[in-house]
């Protein structure tokens, strides 16, 4: 037995050890402006916007677009968010970028200032959207596009002539997923302008009522309902009971209502609280439900949910280097977290969120994460976290900023129509769904920087980058990537510096 357990702790040393040296491949970290960072991080979402733009846009080269969409269905879906770096508006990841977004501001929203004001801007130009895509009762419209012809075109937005297509999901064509999602957005935007604008705080929170009620009713998953529309840019893989596990913890933290509570824990187990929990996105939100719900439980308000924080601890464990042998969590030589699959990035900014996010609600509880035969201190998790973040922001092997517009060297060529196209007032002349071609094409950097945009970012472990606009999976931005990301940069502009590794 002494044996063993001598083996067990050479074991937890070598984590340790490991985790020290991924973790200080930071040693030679350039100071960074997070702020900077947080204020063109924002920005982005400016860039990204549909329909009337307002006096105050700052992004000065879009212009107004799509400012019929829904009339072929006889509602107003104008405004709202193109999800990256084409002109559809897909209502599943809108309405999880706005969740994300809202998460932030409500754990970090003192390190949001100056920049407070237009972070709650960019919510609201969702979560407008959104009250819109629910006006009908127990419909949710869930996308404005036909992304196949969208996607065979190259041209700007303001210049798109391709079918907007209206998509939904009704009783007869459920989509519980993006409904609960949806749900869940409003809920957490209600949080976000509880004292900025009570009315339209409690217009969220009631619409979220009434959304999440028709995602429970109607069960199904939109993917089955509308296949052929959603797939396969935004199926979704991972069924729909994920979200109504999501859509009701957020209704539980906005409402306070025992009815979420209750529905909760009654369906933790036929809803799969504790499957994939490795993984978190507009996809899957297992990771994030128990992260979430733990806050309860480590507050001393609900140890009703005790579960949750212990699968919200494995989870963290499977992120920490050194501590996690999970296959599908690697770090690259120049410390990046990888998962398989595209667009790296977003995996980077909503699990480093996760960790900021379950770091502060141990300090509140001043307790570790438990490993196996070690633990985490919350210093660790966030030093994981700053990791992620530094390394998007140019603390890499290459010396490169992913986030264009920060730092003196950043992708110049990205996967973006409008920024690589022409703005309308540097050629006012339509450019066609084919003309666009010469542009997509060019090796030429894009004329128009789509400032604050973070890229999918390296594809592999190798920390390699190739800047080139044809290869989408590594140079496209998208709002998921940044959504997680405002409230990274938020907390670490307030706590630019942590303590050394081993001095907690």
């Amino acid at each position: 037995m002494a044996s063993v357990a001598a083996g067990k702790g050479m074991e937890a040393v070598a984590a340790m050890l490991l985790l020290l040296l991924v973790l200080s491949t930071a040693a030679v970290a350039q100071q960074h402006d997070y702020g900077d960072a947080l204020h063109k991080s924002i920005l982005f979402f400016e860039g990204q916007r549909s329909g009337r733009l307002p006096p105050d846009q700052r992004v000065r080269w879009r212009r107004d677009s799509a400012l019929n969409d829904g009339a072929t269905a006889g509602v107003d879906l104008t405004g709202g968010y193109y999800d990256a770096g084409d002109n559809v508006k897909f209502g599943f990841p809108m309405a999880f970028t706005a969740t994300l977004m809202s998460w932030g501001l409500i754990d970090f929203g003192r390190n949001f200032v100056p920049h407070e004001r237009e972070a709650r801007a960019a919510v609201r130009w969702a979560t407008d959207y959104l009250m819109k895509a629910t006006a009908t009762p127990n419909t949710v419209y869930v996308q404005v596009g036909d992304a196949f012809r969208d996607h065979s075109c190259w041209e700007r937005p303001e210049d798109m002539d391709t079918p907007r297509t209206v998509y939904k999901v009704d009783p007869a064509h459920p989509g519980s997923d993006v409904a609960a999602e949806t749900a869940a957005a409003l809920a957490a935007g209600s949080i976000v302008f509880r004292e900025a604008d009570p009315a339209y705080s409690k217009r969220l929170l009631d619409r979220a009522v009434s959304v999440f009620e028709f995602a429970d009713k109607y069960r199904g998953a939109y993917s089955s309902s509308l296949y052929s529309a959603v797939c396969p840019c935004y199926c979704d893989y991972d069924g729909y009971q994920d979200e109504l596990l999501w859509g009701a913890a957020w209704l539980h933290k906005a409402s306070r209502q025992r009815v979420y509570r209750d529905y909760i824990k009654k369906n933790e187990v036929a809803l799969g609280a504790s499957e994939s929990i490795n993984e978190f996105g507009w996809d899957n939100k297992h990771a994030g439900i128990n992260i979430l719900i733990s806050k309860e439980v480590l507050m001393g308000k609900d140890a009703f949910f005790t579960s949750f924080r212990q699968n919200a601890d494995n989870f963290i464990c499977t992120l920490l280097p050194g501590i996690s042998n999970h296959p599908q969590i690697e770090y690259s030589p120049g410390g990046l977290l990888f998962k398989v699959g595209n667009s790296n990035m977003q995996h980077v900014t909503s699990l480093s969120f996760l960790l900021l996010a379950y770091s502060n609600y141990l300090s509140h509880a001043n307790v570790h994460v438990p490993c196996g035969g070690s633990s985490a201190s919350p210093v660790v998790l966030r030093r994981v976290a700053k990791r992620q973040v530094d390394y998007i922001l140019g603390d890499n092997p290459l010396r490169m900023s992913y986030m264009v517009g920060y730092g003196a060297r950043f992708p110049r060529r990205i996967h973006h129509r409008g920024s690589s196209l022409p703005s309308v007032s540097a050629h006012p002349a339509r450019i066609g769904c084919k003309a666009g071609a010469a542009y997509y094409g060019s090796s030429a950097p894009n004329p128009n920087l789509l400032v604050g945009a973070v890229v999918g970012g390296p594809s592999n472990t190798s920390d390699n980058f190739p800047d080139a606009r044809a290869v989408f999976q590594q140079s496209e931005p998208t709002t998921y990537i940044n959504a997680p990301l405002l409230g990274l940069l938020a907390y670490f502009s307030a706590h630019p510096s942590l303590p050394q590794a081993g001095t907690d």
